[in-house]
């Protein structure tokens, strides 16, 4: 077991219209299966925060990261696996055909675009993340005003 945390990176991709874009995880996922979730994953040995954001987002959607706008927060939790993981979140655009992502075969079933009103959608299966995702979004809705997007 490790005794220090996991890092991650995560991105909430912001389109035009300030929609989030959102994936559900397969149903076969060990951490969080079948939730709604915002496109991230874990530092890989020697990578920076902006490195793993980068790579996550190329990797889960096929787009490529074009500006970061500003962080959303870091959040610590522990997965139903046991490890402790601090995640950074980052408001992001892409550059990439937005209605068509590369969702990573195995590890993705469906996306979607929300709007700051359907951010609710992240309340299904909150149980399995104790309403974090929707937490994350929320942020990420309000740093989108602060910016006035």
């Amino acid at each position: 077991m490790p005794t220090e945390p996991l890092r991650c990176a995560g991105a909430l991709i912001v389109d035009d219209d300030g929609r989030i874009f959102i994936q559900r995880r397969s149903p076969d996922r060990r951490l969080f299966p079948n939730t709604w979730d915002i496109v991230g994953g874990h530092l890989e040995a020697g990578e920076g925060l902006e490195d793993a954001l980068r790579r996550e987002v190329e990797e889960e959607t096929g787009w490529t990261v074009s500006v970061v706008l500003g962080t959303v927060g870091e959040y610590t939790y522990t997965g139903d696996d046991g490890i402790e993981r601090v995640e950074t979140d980052f408001l992001v655009r892409v550059d990439g055909d937005l209605g068509r992502p590369r969702l990573e075969p195995g590890k993705h079933t469906e996306w979607r675009w929300i709007t700051e009103s359907e951010a609710s959608v992240l309340d299904e299966h909150r149980d399995l993340n104790n309403g974090l995702i929707r937490r994350i979004a929320d942020d990420g809705f309000a740093a989108l005003h602060l910016l006035g997007l």
